[in-house]
């Protein structure tokens, strides 16, 4: 690991004031990926930005028909809060399937969706819901958020704040998981939000996408059988040591399938 400053604002604009000055640096959340990086000499910042001590990215709220969860909220915390199970069990479930322990409660929501692993948990539920990405300057639309493999719209120092989750009608997340690092091979996040049917898939691609002909048939019938006909195209899927795009491309309509299942329970 090369050396680097350190720093612990105590809020928003402090954070942002240091990330425009340091054009080397990096914004620190719950580090499962970025300390991981830094170990193995991926990456040097020159400068940390510690936004643990800042207390207006924590939380989660509900307020009549949305969610909206803190930046630096923990995975360990949405997967347990009874506020998420009541509004939202297919997210709280989500976050309860990511990595392991540790990893739940350093993780965090803005953490996730600011590196956008491709294999991440979140970018399925954030695609998949409808979302809103609020950060300090702006709000971003799900559909506007993810842009390809670890890159997202936010801008060189822009930080996440929170993300409002519109609560569905119905939903739920099924993944094929890989069984080291918990990471989604495939995953499927598929939500009835009363207005249509959206369907997110993390793991399969460079980047979280959704399937418009699955959405259209689960608009016309919201059942397994609507979906279990429907391939999906391995062109542009990923292929690595664990599966090939044919392989995802498969796993996509058997999770799908299984989500449909799952949230009709």
């Amino acid at each position: 690991m090369h050396a680097f400053n350190y720093h612990r604002p105590s809020s928003v604009n402090d954070a942002a004031a240091l990330a425009a000055k340091q054009a080397e640096g990096k914004l620190l959340a719950g580090g499962q990926s970025l300390v991981q990086a830094m170990k193995l000499r991926l990456a040097s910042p020159s400068d940390l930005i510690d936004l643990g001590a800042i207390g207006d990215l924590k939380g989660i709220k509900v307020d009549g028909g949305s969610v909206s969860i803190g930046a630096m909220t923990r995975h360990a915390e949405v997967a347990g809060s009874a506020e998420v199970k009541k509004a939202i069990p297919a997210l709280a479930y989500l976050a309860s399937q990511i990595g392991d322990r540790q990893v739940r409660n350093m993780g965090t929501l803005g953490g996730s969706l600011a590196n956008a692993d491709p294999a991440a948990d979140y970018p399925a539920a954030v695609l998949g819901l409808g979302a809103t990405v609020v950060t300090n300057k702006r709000k971003i639309a799900a559909d506007d958020f993810f842009k390809g493999l670890y890159e997202t719209a936010l801008q060189p120092g822009e930080i996440i704040t929170q993300v409002s989750f519109p609560a569905p009608k119905r939903a739920a997340y099924v993944k094929f998981k890989n069984p080291a690092s918990r990471f989604a091979i495939v995953g499927v996040f598929v939500a009835d939000t009363g207005k249509g049917v959206r369907v997110a898939v993390t793991g399969a691609g460079p980047s979280v996408f959704r399937v418009a002909d699955m959405e259209k048939a689960l608009g016309a019938k919201f059942a397994p059988d609507a979906v279990a006909g429907i391939k999906v195209k391995a062109d542009g899927l990923n292929t690595d040591l664990h599966a090939s795009a044919e392989y995802r491309a498969h796993l996509v309509t058997v999770m799908a399938k299984r989500a449909v299942e799952a949230a009709l329970k």
